[in-house]
């Protein structure tokens, strides 16, 4: 039976082993994995690469420039990030000989068949693979068609030569290149909810012990005037008159729809 101690020195020697030829233990790779593919949720798309079934996260390039070729081709390029920089590599080398037979006028015949287009800063694709390797990280990036054409190709995240990195930090050195572009859709929609939540606070609370409106009293009715009233009576009901007719012991006060006719200072008759 081993004891405990050469059973440590086992796995210390076995981790340092995996250190020495930049190989990531199965653990760690598997963590760094999940970790990843919760970050930059991968893109599913149809067989024949002509479009997308299952849509995961956009990225957005911080960095210039990536080259892709069209999903046509049989070769998927490969770029790289090292110290801060990406690089084309034999990919960006090939494309610019191609670019340059073909404005001599004679492109050789495979290169002719190759249709590339340089991927920089701001611009947007998908990511339908990512592989944690040994000596790195490659991530395959589909894009959007342009003119009908979609590119595809691989980018890969080296690690320092001889080490390891930790998961955060292979994730910070993919956040250098890659950027999530937000869900506008979703964003709308929480502000949305927000909003409506912020309304119901602002409505008033109902007033349960709040009593019904008293009802309003009917008018009064119109003052009239009356036999036997006087003069200050009349005057107080109707106001001052536009006129006055004095006839002796009969005095006639005369308003613009009634005349009132007062004997010894009192109503005998209102017409």
């Amino acid at each position: 039976m081993f004891s405990r101690l050469p059973i440590i020195k086992l796995s210390v020697i076995a981790a340092l082993a995996f250190a020495s030829f930049g190989i990531t233990p199965r653990s760690e790779g598997q963590s760094l994995q999940q970790q990843l593919e919760s970050t930059y949720a991968i893109t599913k798309p149809t067989d024949d690469k002509s479009d997308i079934v299952t849509a995961g996260a956009v990225l957005i390039l911080q960095k210039d420039k990536i080259i892709m070729y069209s999903t046509a081709n049989q070769v998927l390029p490969q770029n790289t990030y090292k110290a801060g920089k990406l690089s084309e590599g034999a990919f960006g080398v090939h494309d610019n000989v191609q670019k340059f037979g073909s404005f001599i006028g004679h492109p050789p015949p495979q290169q002719a068949q190759t249709q590339s287009r340089h991927f920089v800063t701001g611009e947007k694709f998908w990511v339908t693979g990512i592989a944690v390797q040994s000596d790195g990280v490659v991530f395959t990036l589909f894009s959007d068609p342009y003119d009908d054409v979609r590119y595809v190709c691989t980018l890969k995240f080296l690690y320092p030569k001889g080490a390891t990195p930790s998961n955060d930090d292979v994730l910070k050195t993919v956040a250098e290149v890659f950027k999530v572009q937000q869900d506008d859709s979703a964003k709308s929609d929480d502000k949305g909810n927000q909003q409506q939540g912020a309304d119901a606070n602002q409505q008033p609370a109902a007033d349960t012990n709040q009593q019904p409106a008293a009802e309003a009293p009917p008018p009064a009715p119109p003052a009239t005037v009356a036999i036997g009233q006087t003069t200050d009576e009349v005057i107080a009901i109707l106001g001052q008159p536009e006129k006055i007719l004095n006839l002796g012991t009969k005095q006639i006060y005369v308003y613009k729809d009634l005349k009132v006719t007062f004997v010894k200072g009192k109503v005998t008759d209102a017409q």
